[in-house]
């Protein structure tokens, strides 16, 4: 029988595909067939349908319903000496069926695909838009694993996150009574012979059974209340909401924190609250090998999985850590494991367990003796790196004995001067060195060598081990009691000073790192310093990749080396087109040599860092990837920062763009048409009234002609010239250059636009020659008489000479208004005009910025500013000594 139960009511289909899943509590129950039906009848509407990967088998029914499918041939992949097939993704895409059907949905891919895990590509094909079909037993749900190990004392490797699940858009459970099921067994319907009576005494009992379809059932019926209670905040129906609980369950390097890690997972779905699995990173670890730090990233990254979140907070009090982190994250209940301890051990050091259930308040307290895992292949691999033993090496232990020695011979060097009770005080003295320098161990060691000595040769009788006054006996005893606490007391605070001092190391580092990115001008420093701080601080190789013309490459690698093989890349690509995780030690294409993280911020991914060891490294530790979180999330800012500068900067350089080319479209229209219509104007009178025009009017006429045209022209060569500054057009051709003839020549080409205006030539008779291009600053000149005549009407214009050490400068002044004092910086820059607008007068702003690139061209400079005599402008050309020929002029101008 099956029953279908529907997460979502049918809609229109949106960009992400459906899910269906037919769930079963075991094997040979029908899922593969109830797919294959539902398939068949949804080609019959006329659904494209395609089989991705469907398993038969062997199983005769299951083959007939494949008839009529078009099916996508698998692909292989070499492993070993045989060949694995497995679906081809990649087919199915370029295929685009609008359904799909994948059996199995737990497989573990091959090695060398893209994603370890079927589910993986199964969202990848709802990512692209395509519905898919597929199937799943209740054994690889990921929370129900331990439970299934119980129950059937097999543990499933194959596991599916519970989020894929949840995410389903239709579950359909496939149910079959458990004799039902055994009889298929026992008729081949399911295994072969071989094959059918191991299963029956191993796996297919009727009371495994019964235990796998009621949770099946369970697992339902808890999907059933999340829809129901889905439908109820919708239609806002009034029902018992549970509002404020939280879960929290402490982890721990032990085996047994993945059990209570599942255990948590299935506790919140039951109670339907949020749960979080936190780590309390203590000193002390850092002395642990690293197999075992790796157990914690593993019972963390597991939490993620599950679908709850993970955190791992430094400290010294794990009792009180954990209830300030409880408190702070308004935990209302606490999971923790059964210590696995003496109970000496818990007598001496006290145990977490009790001290959290008294001082937990008002928060439950779960004690759960977690199991361990059935196999060890269930796990991750360990790491295979070799760690470093943090014990202290024999040395201590010798320093240790020395400074025992050394507190004997001081002791029976003032035994003399001083009584018994101070001597131990030396002793003591002893102890505590070797607790501060090396730790708790050599001062163990220290404590148990001093109280020996202390018996040897200051306790009668002496030089023996023997004590015959009891009042001795207790003060040796008290000694070493003493010792020993004071060791502990002192190796404890050395530990909290060593991470103390770690931690300050790590913030020092962090805030120097977040000035120099924040110091950082150009991208490629800021990357430099990125891929340098990271490889540093966690020891190892990075390698920074941004996008750049549409591809995904490599701008900064620390050690320098930018070679990336093509499954990296790829890698890369995925991690940032997904913003996740991508390659070594991450779900997705596993195999790659680096593990690649996106550098994203809360409004895009801005790029990928990839890293790796130089030789094979476990896992990182909570400690190391929080650290690599905190750099990576300010290197993501720092790189966001400069992409908005650069884009910024790029507006203001478009806009300023937009604002010259309206400044030159608004003076073509001005400049060009005023003198087009006197031309159009003057000719029209021409052509229509020759005959009655008197001579005198028809040379006016000709003579307006003669004139605009010469404006244009005028307008044009300056459009010219500027365009040829520009490009680097402009030739210099430097030869000897008389400025009265210069001058002279400019005022008469100037003469028409300065007109009813005087213009005053005033030059000293033994100015010199200087090496300049005539063309060149007879423009220069025309330009400044035409402005000075535009802002000068009816006054005059001066033009002087003089020396000025060594140097040659010519004037040009008017009588106008002036310059404003704060258009004074910008009165050289194209197409600006100064004054007020209303008052401007006519012209593109080009003349002076003309002047300022012929002048600088050959290698004089120009100057502007007001004249102090009377109201007016004064430019000033100023040509250098190096231009200025030794001859004087011989005539007067």
């Amino acid at each position: 029988m099956a029953d279908t139960l529907d997460q979502r009511t049918s809609g229109s289909r949106n960009a992400r595909g459906r899910l269906k899943i037919f769930l079963g509590a075991a094997p040979g129950v029908g899922k593969t067939y109830e797919m294959l039906l539902t398939a068949r009848a949804r080609k019959a509407d006329g659904v494209d349908v395609v089989a991705g990967i469907v398993e038969t088998h062997g199983r005769r029914e299951t083959a007939a319903l494949m008839e009529g499918l078009e099916t996508i041939p698998p692909r292989q992949v070499p492993y070993g000496d045989r060949l694995l097939a497995e679906m081809d993704l990649d087919a199915i895409l370029a295929r685009r069926p609008a359904l799909v059907l994948v059996d199995e949905l737990a497989h573990t891919n091959a090695p060398g695909s893209r994603h370890p895990k079927r589910h993986m590509d199964v969202d990848e094909l709802l990512a692209a838009g395509i519905d898919v079909l597929t199937t799943l037993n209740i054994q690889h749900v990921e929370s129900l694993n331990d439970v299934v190990a119980r129950i059937t004392r097999v543990t499933v490797r194959e596991t599916v996150p519970d989020a894929v699940l949840d995410a389903a858009d239709d579950i359909e459970i496939v149910d079959l009574a458990p004799d039902d099921l055994i009889k298929r067994l026992a008729e081949g319907k399911v295994y072969v012979p071989d094959q059918a009576r191991l299963a029956l005494d191993r796996f297919f009992t009727r009371g495994n059974l019964t235990a796998l379809r009621e949770l099946a059932l369970r697992r339902a019926a808890e999907r059933v209340d999340d829809d129901l209670i889905d439908h109820m905040r919708r239609h806002a129906i009034k029902g018992p909401w549970p509002a404020g609980e939280r879960l929290l369950v402490c982890v721990t390097s032990d085996e047994a924190s993945l059990g209570l890690v599942r255990y948590a997972k299935r506790a919140a779905d039951r109670q339907r609250i949020p749960w979080i699995a936190m780590h309390v990173e203590t000193p002390r670890e850092s002395a642990q090998p690293q197999d075992l730090r790796d157990k914690v990233s593993e019972a963390l990254r597991l939490a993620e999985r599950l679908g709850g979140e993970s955190a791992s907070v430094p400290g010294d009090g794990i009792v009180d850590d954990i209830l300030a982190f409880a408190r702070e994250r308004n935990a209302t209940q606490i999971v923790i494991g059964k210590s696995r301890r003496s109970r000496w051990f818990e007598l001496v050091n006290g145990s977490i367990a009790h001290d959290l259930v008294r001082g937990a308040g008002s928060i439950g307290v779960s004690v759960i003796a977690g199991d361990k895992q059935l196999r060890s292949e269930d796990r991750e691999e360990a790491s295979t790196e070799p760690h470093l033993d943090r014990s202290m090496p024999w040395l201590s232990y010798v320093l240790s004995a020395a400074s025992v020695a050394l507190a004997t011979i001081v002791g029976m060097s003032v035994q003399r001067l001083v009584g018994l009770e101070t001597i131990d005080l030396i002793f003591l003295v002893a102890v505590l060195i070797s607790a501060v320098s090396f730790g708790l161990w050599p001062s163990l060691a220290a404590s148990v060598a001093a109280s020996l000595a202390y018996n040897f040769f200051f306790i009668p009788p002496l030089h023996t081990f023997t004590i015959a006054a009891p009042t001795n006996v207790a003060a040796f005893v008290v000694f070493l009691i003493v010792a020993i606490v004071v060791s502990q007391l002192a190796a404890r605070v050395r530990a909290q000073v060593v991470a103390a001092r770690a931690r300050a190391r790590t913030t020092e580092a962090l805030y120097a790192f977040s000035r120099k990115i924040a110091a950082a001008a150009t991208l490629d420093d800021l990357l430099w310093a990125i891929a340098f701080q990271v490889a540093s601080m966690l020891k190892l190789e990075v390698v920074l990749l941004l996008p750049q013309e549409g591809a995904l490459t490599v701008r900064a690698a620390y050690p320098p080396d930018d070679d990336l093989s093509d499954a990296d890349l790829g890698a890369a690509k995925w991690a940032f087109d997904r913003g996740r995780a991508a390659g070594r030690g991450a779900d997705t294409l596993p195999g790659a040599k680096w593990l690649f993280l996106p550098l994203q911020t809360a409004n895009a991914v801005v790029g990928v860092a990839g890293l790796t060891r130089a030789r094979s490294g476990g896992l990182m530790t909570p400690g190391g990837r929080r650290l690599l979180d905190a750099l990576l999330d300010q290197a993501a800012v720092a790189v966001e920062r400069l992409s908005l500068a650069s884009e910024m900067q790029t507006a203001r350089v478009e806009a300023e763009t937009e604002r010259l080319r309206s400044s030159l479209l608004a003076s073509l229209s001005h400049d060009l048409k005023t003198p087009l219509a006197s031309i159009v104007g003057a000719a029209t009178s021409l052509r229509a009234y020759s005959a009655t025009l008197a001579g005198a009017d028809r040379a006016d006429l000709l003579e307006t002609i003669e004139a605009e045209a010469q404006r244009m022209a005028r307008f044009v060569s300056n459009l010219l010239d500027l365009s040829r500054l520009e490009s680097g057009a402009i030739e210099v051709d430097r030869a000897p250059v008389d400025l009265a003839d210069q001058v002279n020549n400019a005022v008469a080409r100037a003469a028409k636009a300065s007109d009813a205006r005087r213009v005053l030539v005033n030059l000293p008779a033994d100015l010199p020659f200087v090496r300049a291009d005539a063309m060149l600053l007879d423009q220069v000149l025309v330009n400044l008489l035409e402005n000075a005549a535009k802002h000068a009407p009816g006054g005059s214009v001066e033009v002087h000479g003089a020396m000025e050490d060594g140097a040659v400068a010519i004037t040009v002044a008017d009588e106008g208004p002036g310059i404003p004092p704060d258009d004074l910086h910008r009165i050289f820059d194209k197409y600006y005009r100064a004054g007020e607008r209303d008052r401007r007068p006519a012209g593109a702003g080009l003349g002076l910025a003309i002047c300022r690139g012929f002048m600088t061209a050959m290698g004089g400079s120009i100057t502007a500013g007001n004249r102090t005599d009377r109201s007016g402008a004064i430019f000033t050309l100023r040509f250098p000594p190096s231009l200025v020929l030794g001859q004087p002029r011989t005539e007067a101008a």
